[in-house]
């Protein structure tokens, strides 16, 4: 569960990094109010939302058990344990 929500966390903070990057190799003022005016910051936060929609979708998409598939839970047989799979 850690990976998922680490992921989400990475996405949302890239646009703000990648800001601060960018003031850090102009030379600008990375710890200067002035360089992060709330419009560029509302700007910031919308690009890490939807990385993070997309995120959502890809991963809704492309990740998981294939369609139609069955999970068969973990169970034992003949006093041995076998772990859940997807059939």
């Amino acid at each position: 569960m850690i990976r998922p929500l680490l992921t989400e966390i990475l996405l949302f903070i890239t646009p703000f990094a990648l800001y601060a990057l960018f003031l850090w190799a102009t030379r600008s003022g990375v710890l200067d109010l002035a360089s992060w005016p709330l419009s560029r910051v509302i700007a910031l936060a919308i690009a890490a939302l939807v990385l993070m929609l997309g995120s959502f979708l890809y991963f809704g998409n492309y990740s998981g058990a294939p369609p139609g598939s069955t999970y068969v839970p973990a169970h034992i047989e003949n006093g041995r344990f076998v772990p859940g799979r997807i059939q």
